[in-house]
């Protein structure tokens, strides 16, 4: 296996119909990686990028789904992938919602609803995943944020569940070793929200982030395969965020 090669290895992937997931899913695909594309309520674009994946050069795609926030679900995913795919090596937690939650109208439904998406689900994932991923020295990915660290305004429950992933990753490298790697990807500007920043204060991001500029997609699914492959890296959080936080 040449450096950087996933044949043989099977990841699977959530929230990967869309965004960055998707091409977290094509990045691993064009490894050699089997992917499985996990989606909630994305069908029709999960099952086209899979048809897409299996007719590239690469490994097999399958498109799976399920609401991640309902845990009875998360050992029948892992299980499904396992049977569909052979196994499991990787597992990428990317799935997560995002939407304002200023202070003074936060309802216990907002704080379940982020809470049960981005932080609860790559937990118990995790635990339904942790005895394939081991079988196979396998790894998991969490996709974290610059706001783990810098909470962004009126998105407190946001900025406090992507802190709990950031700590959640340490905790499982310390759990799951030495069999399983567990490392983070952090991502600044990447892509912009579908709701929820203004022009204004894009521009006012930009300025505020030593590059200028935003990353784009790749960048973030390059970082994911250089984890997932870097077999004596466990316990970080890899910050694709271009210097914001230099400010």
């Amino acid at each position: 296996m040449t450096e950087g090669d996933l044949s043989g290895r099977v990841a699977l992937v959530t929230g990967a119909a869309h965004r960055l997931g998707a091409a977290t899913a094509r990045r691993l695909h064009a490894a050699g990686a089997d992917v499985a594309i996990h989606y909630h309520r994305s069908r029709q674009a999960a099952e086209a990028l899979a048809e897409e994946l299996e007719a590239a050069a690469g490994g097999r795609a399958r498109a799976i789904g399920c609401a991640l926030d309902d845990t009875a679900n998360l050992g029948p995913l892992v299980e499904s992938v396992a049977a569909a795919l052979g196994g499991l090596d990787i597992l990428v937690n990317n799935a997560a919602r995002f939407y304002p939650t200023p202070l003074a109208e936060v309802t216990e439904a907002h704080w379940d609803d982020l809470m049960a998406t981005n932080l609860k689900a790559p937990f118990f994932l995790a635990q339904a995943a942790a005895e394939h991923l081991a079988a196979r020295g396998g790894c998991i990915v969490n996709l974290t944020d610059v706001y783990a660290e810098r909470p962004l305004a009126r998105h407190p429950v946001y900025s406090i569940s992507k802190a709990g992933v950031a700590m959640l990753t340490r905790t499982l490298a310390k759990e799951m070793g030495p069999a399983v790697r567990v490392n983070g990807v952090a991502p600044g500007a990447a892509l912009w929200p579908d709701a929820g920043l203004s022009e204004p204060d894009k521009e006012a991001l930009l300025r505020h982030t030593a590059l200028g500029r935003s990353s784009g997609p790749e960048p973030i699914a390059d970082a994911v395969h250089f984890l997932a492959t870097a077999d004596y890296i466990t316990g970080q959080i890899l910050g694709i965020e271009g210097g914001r936080l230099l400010y």
